[in-house]
């Protein structure tokens, strides 16, 4: 496993495990599948509605709990500080324990200023290792930075070979934010596993396109938390730091970046 470093020196997984749409007794078995097989980030939230079988899943699995990298957001439901206070507290209370590694803010609201605070307070309080964003482009990432104290660690967003996103993740790493991808395979969006680049350049080192498109967007400093549900899948996905894209591979694969997102994001 490689790790990214946080601007607050925790170490973070450059590649973890994404939980959205795994739910009941199917869905915890699925994240302590990918307990067995290596993975050490889970990335939940409220809005999965799946945080208790995260936490159970971890419990089940046996691992210490300082050895799991665990993620969650805030969304909507809790627009304001005093409810992002509260909602905070029960997302511990459902992952069954008293620190989360990452909290971050699931989308840009007009409250985020004040939940942010809440997520800030719960920082300080060491509810919460680190804090950050989800979703949130440059221009709202500034006007958020402009009002807290504590900076976002992490920014989680859309980014995959045909939208990586490379300037913004430049321009969030120059503030000392990493950038998170959440869509590393598009989401059946695009056939990522059948792209003839992908597969052309995975031949020559023995991958699936799967694997060269994570390998591309970790060598280009932008974790990513692919999901699936299959233990075949998931070995195969978390099987991409022994080998090394060249630098021609790197501006091939780059030619396939289009110039919107896939799923309507501003």
């Amino acid at each position: 496993m490689e790790y990214f470093t946080l601007w607050n020196g925790i170490r973070m997984p450059a590649l973890g495990f994404g939980t959205w749409t795994l739910r009941g007794q199917e869905g915890r078995e699925a994240i302590r599948t990918a307990l067995e097989v290596g993975y050490r980030l889970l990335d939940t939230a409220r809005m999965y509605e799946n945080e208790e079988a995260v936490g159970q899943a971890v419990k089940d699995s046996g691992l210490p709990r300082q050895e799991i990298f665990l993620t969650t957001k805030l969304w909507q439901p809790s627009n304001s500080y005093q409810k992002a206070r509260e909602d905070i507290d029960r997302s511990l209370r459902a992952l069954g324990t008293d620190y989360v590694d990452l909290l971050l803010l699931h989308e840009p609201y007009p409250e985020s200023a004040e939940m942010y605070r809440a997520m800030e307070e719960a920082c300080r309080a060491g509810k919460a290792r680190a804090i950050g964003v989800s979703n949130f482009n440059e221009k709202e990432y500034d006007a958020l930075v402009q009002q807290c104290e504590i900076r976002p660690a992490v920014n989680q967003m859309e980014s995959h070979v045909y939208y990586p996103r490379l300037a913004l993740q430049r321009a969030m790493a120059a503030r000392g934010t990493r950038m998170q991808s959440w869509a590393p395979f598009t989401e059946g969006r695009r056939d990522v596993f059948h792209q003839p680049v992908l597969l052309e350049i995975g031949r020559a080192h023995r991958k699936s396109a799967a694997q060269v498109a994570l390998r591309y967007l970790i060598q280009n400093g932008i974790a990513v938390i692919p999901k699936s549900a299959h233990r075949e899948r998931m070995e195969e996905n978390i099987a991409v730091f022994d080998f090394t894209l060249s630098g021609e591979e790197l501006a091939h694969i780059g030619a396939l970046e289009g110039p919107a997102s896939l799923f309507g994001w501003p």
